[in-house]
């Protein structure tokens, strides 16, 4: 089985980059904080697009998401203080949009950021 996540409209104007990349042996690069890595996937203008790999028992500094931030949890349980999200959950936060995440088991999330208007 497979979980096929599909959003439409989803380029911005001008992004016409073509792009593959085999996320099974991508280079991830330290995140921002100890215990999270992370896969950049794609930018344009302030949009940023990544996999992002949690650690169990790592957490995040509370932060401020300009451009909102859509996430979905591919593997594991993703939290902050206004949930809990097991795999298959998405999350859509605002412009402006704050929290303090964090994983106790760990997790996988497919991110993107910078995307919603400002």
């Amino acid at each position: 089985g497979c979980t096929l996540f599909v959003k439409l409209h989803q380029f911005q104007e001008g992004d016409a980059v073509h792009k593959v990349i085999d996320t099974q042996a991508g280079h991830y690069q330290a995140g921002s904080a100890p215990g999270i890595w992370v896969l950049p996937l794609h930018e344009f203008g302030a949009e940023r697009v990544a996999l992002v790999r949690w650690a169990p028992g790592s957490s995040s500094p509370r932060h401020r998401h300009r451009g909102g931030v859509e996430v979905f949890v591919l593997e594991g349980v993703f939290q902050d203080e206004h949930g809990h999200y097991p795999s298959g959950s998405w999350i859509r936060g605002p412009d402006g949009w704050e929290h303090t995440p964090f994983s106790g088991t760990g997790c996988l999330c497919y991110l993107k950021s910078g995307h919603l208007a400002t």
